[in-house]
């Protein structure tokens, strides 16, 4: 089982004696680059203390992307952290489910832009509906799955006809197929399919089709949202993006300005927490002196400041590896029902995370990060490990002494 696509997965909704413990430990970017280790050679410490290099592993890594969004600040942080997959080692793409050939097109255009591998495989992903599964992705009971209420009003006229259905379904199936092989992209995949009937039933459909008529379904497949954003403005040619044309709204800054908290916390960063700036030399110097005099009076004093002032701040969980810096200071702990700290998960509607009890901890990060320009860079940077080791520690003093993941990011 070479072929790996890399998850970080839904949300528990159920679990036997109750809801089982949302465990996120690694997310799919982590992991990706976990793979990417084993591939490469990965070295680990043996009992004896003395490092061994394990044999190469041969996985064959994808990764997955959601680019049916509504919103600019819920589109780009999937496509930055697609960007991240792929240098952190994903050799191949698929999407998740959506009926916008538009917005699978649109993932192509942002690989070249970008500048990322032209020949990197992307795989278009279909799923054969009914009209209730319709309904279930339709008011986002299935994570990252996106019918929108246009496609949705059509699945339920041609489920009332004599076949409930089916001949639409297919057709629509077979349909995206056609459009995917037009585009270049490397594979179909098919869900949604419980018999081998069923499986050539598309098939089939889909080779009755002439060599051109894909053109007409790609324009035809395009069931976004109201106002759904889009980095390219459409062909009008060919009803698909233009790789020449940016959308304005994404080149226009933000207007409205961050709060003067967020605003006072990139100051304090720059000042006390920059490695190599500021004051920072000084209290890694402070801290070294406390720790090598076992001065644990003052590290006390020090450690009850740091979590009265980030949890009145930030609603800090006192995890002791911080990532404030690296999420626009919102915690991911708090702010992220994931804790994700190396972007989105594909699972957010309407800039909602999934659960709908917040707004989506990336989509704020891109408000912040946007109307300083730095939106772009907002997930470059090798993968993020939580250290749990250092649950219930100094953040301060493990950053100051090279003890969290910052140390390790900058080796």
């Amino acid at each position: 089982f070479n072929n790996i696509l890399a998850l970080t997965g839904d949300y528990p909704v159920t679990g036997y004696g109750g809801l089982a413990r949302p465990v996120f430990d690694l997310d799919s970017v982590s992991l990706i680059a976990m793979l990417k280790a084993m591939n490469d050679g990965l070295e680990v410490q043996r009992p004896n203390g003395k490092m061994e290099r394990l044999p190469k592993t041969d996985f064959y890594i994808g990764a997955a992307v959601s680019p049916f969004k509504r919103y600019e600040r819920e589109l780009m942080p999937q496509y930055f952290k697609l960007a991240r997959k792929i240098h952190c080692g994903a050799q191949w793409v698929i999407p998740q489910l959506g009926y916008d050939m538009r917005k699978f097109y649109e993932i192509k255009l942002f690989l070249q832009w970008a500048q990322l591998p032209a020949n990197l495989p992307v795989i278009g992903n279909v799923y054969l509906l009914n009209k209730t599964v319709a309904g279930l992705f339709n008011k986002n009971k299935i994570p990252g799955c996106v019918v929108s209420d246009a496609l949705y009003a059509l699945c339920e006229k041609y489920a009332a006809g004599p076949d409930k259905g089916k001949a639409f379904f297919v057709e629509l199936a077979a349909k995206q197929l056609a459009v995917f092989k037009g585009l270049g992209f490397a594979a179909g995949y098919l869900g949604g399919i419980h018999k081998a009937d069923g499986f050539f039933q598309v098939i089939e459909k889909a080779e009755s089709f002439g060599a051109n008529d894909w053109k007409e379904f790609a324009k035809e497949i395009q069931f976004p949202k109201p106002g759904e954003f889009y980095l390219f403005e459409a062909d009008p040619a060919t009803g698909l993006g233009d790789i020449t044309r940016l959308n304005p709204e994404y080149k226009a800054a933000l207007q409205k300005a961050p709060s003067v908290g967020y605003r006072l916390t990139r100051k304090v960063h720059e000042v006390a927490f920059t490695p190599g700036q500021g004051m920072f030399p000084t209290l890694q110097k402070v801290y070294e002196k406390l720790e090598q005099k076992g001065d644990n009076l003052a590290l006390k004093a020090l450690y009850a400041i740091e979590r009265v002032s980030k949890e009145m701040a930030f609603g800090c969980k006192d995890c002791g590896d911080c990532s404030l810096p690296e999420t626009a200071y919102l915690c991911p702990r708090k702010a992220c029902s994931k804790t994700g700290r190396n972007g989105p998960c594909g699972g957010s509607a309407d800039g909602r995370c999934e659960l709908q009890d917040k707004d989506c901890l990336w989509a704020r990060a891109y408000d912040r990060l946007k109307y300083y320009g730095e939106a772009e860079h907002m997930l470059d940077g090798p993968a993020v490990f939580y250290n749990a080791s250092l649950e219930g520690t100094s953040s301060w003093a493990n950053l100051f002494r090279g003890r969290d993941h910052h140390a390790k990011k900058e080796k």
